[in-house]
C-alpha cells in the first residue's frame, strides 16, 4: 500500500533531481560542517594530544555530532507535526531532499567533462579538484577523466544509494544522521598525522554505515550494465568478482569494480596526495584507459542506479510499514 513515507521519499528524490543543491539555499550538511569544526577545536583543547586522548576525543566527536543530527531532526519533525500536518510533510520532504545529492554529483563531474571536451585542461584540473582529494595540477586529460569517473563510482554509494537506504530505513532523522557520519568522515577521517587517531571512530563508523549500500551498489550495477550492452554486463560481473576486495577501503571497490567493468576501463593506479605518491590497486586490470567520453556514461549509470535504489527503498518502506 502506498504510504505517506513513500510519497515523502519520492518527492525528496524528485526535488534533488530537478533542483540539485543551490548554493543560496540553507543546507543541513553545511551546518553540520560548522558544528564539526567547532567541536573538533573544543575537544582538542580539552583532551591531551596523545594517541589515547585523541582517540577518545574522536569517539566523543562522532557520537555527539551524529546524535545531535538525529535528535535535532526528530525533534523538529515532532514539533512540526504538532503545529500542522502540512508543516510536518513539507519539512520531512525537505530533509529527504537535502540528504540526497544525485544531481550535485552529476553537475560537479559534468562540468569537468565539458572543459575536457573544450580542450581547457587547466580548468578541468581545477574543477575536478573540487570533488577529489588527490593532487590534480599535473594530471593529463585521461587522468582527470579517471578521477571524475572514480568519484562518480564511489559517490554513487555516499551521495545516492546510502542516503536512500537510510531514509527508507528510518526516515529523515536517520537520513540526516547518515549525512553526519559521511560529513565527519570527509572532514576528519584521514590517515594523516592530524587525524590518524581523532578521525579513527568517524572513519570506522562510515565504513560500517556504507557496508550494505556499497555491496548493493556493486551488485545492482552488474545487471544494470546490460543496458549498455551484453559485453558490458559480462565484464562488470567478472570485474566485481575478481577485484571487489582490491581497495584500501572495505567498501569503495564494490562500486568501482562494477563501473570499471560496465565501462570497460581500468581504474585505480598511482595518485599523488599533497606531493606523496600512493599506489592504489588496479581495478579492471588490462581493460582500456579512461577517456573523457566515459564521464557522461558513468553519470548515466549513476542515474539508473539511483532509480533502482529508489525502487528498493520504496519496497523497504512497504515492508516496514512507513517511517
Amino acid at each position: 500500500m502506498f504510504s505517506t513515507a513513500m510519497a515523502h521519499l519520492i518527492a525528496g528524490y524528485l526535488l534533488d533531481i530537478f533542483l540539485g543543491d543551490p548554493r543560496w539555499m540553507p543546507h543541513p550538511v553545511r551546518l553540520l560542517g560548522r558544528v564539526i569544526a567547532r567541536a573538533e577545536g573544543l575537544l582538542r583543547r580539552v583532551f591531551p594530544p596523545s594517541p589515547g586522548g585523541e582517540r577518545l576525543a574522536g569517539v566523543i566527536l562522532t557520537v555527539s555530532v551524529v546524535g545531535f543530527a538525529y535528535f535535532s531532526v526528530a525533534f523538529l519533525l515532532f514539533c512540526a507535526g504538532r503545529i500542522h500536518p502540512w508543516l510536518f510533510h513539507g519539512l520531512s520532504v525537505w530533509f529527504a531532499y537535502t540528504v540526497l545529492a544525485t544531481r550535485s554529483l552529476d553537475q560537479e563531474t559534468r562540468v569537468v567533462y565539458r572543459e575536457l571536451v573544450r580542450g581547457d585542461l587547466q580548468r578541468a584540473r581545477k574543477l575536478v579538484a573540487n570533488v577529489v582529494g588527490r593532487d590534480t595540477a599535473e594530471l593529463d586529460e585521461n587522468e582527470v577523466a579517471r578521477a571524475a569517473v572514480e568519484t562518480i563510482a564511489e559517490n554513487t554509494v555516499d551521495a545516492v544509494v546510502s542516503p536512500i537506504f537510510f531514509l527508507a530505513l528510518g526516515g529523515p532523522a536517520l537520513g540526516i544522521a547518515y549525512k553526519a557520519v559521511s560529513t565527519l568522515d570527509s572532514m576528519v577521517g584521514y590517515k594523516n598525522e592530524r587525524y590518524l587517531y581523532l578521525g579513527w571512530a568517524s572513519a570506522r563508523l562510515d565504513d560500517l554505515a556504507n557496508f550494505i549500500p556499497a555491496r548493493l551498489t556493486g551488485w545492482l550495477l552488474v545487471p544494470l550494465s546490460a543496458l549498455l550492452g551484453r559485453q558490458d554486463f559480462v565484464l562488470s560481473l567478472k570485474t566485481v568478482i575478481k577485484d571487489r576486495h582490491k581497495h584500501e577501503s572495505p567498501n569503495s571497490a564494490y562500486p568501482e569494480t562494477a563501473f570499471a567493468g560496465a565501462l570497460s576501463v581500468q581504474l585505480g593506479g598511482p595518485c599523488y596526495y599533497q606531493g606523496r605518491l600512493v599506489e592504489h590497486p588496479l581495478i579492471g586490470s588490462g581493460l582500456g584507459g579512461v577517456q573523457p567520453k566515459h564521464i557522461p556514461k558513468a553519470i548515466v549509470l549513476m542515474y539508473i542506479t539511483s532509480l533502482l535504489a529508489l525502487s528498493l527503498g520504496l519496497g523497504l518502506i512497504g515492508v516496514r510499514g512507513g517511517w
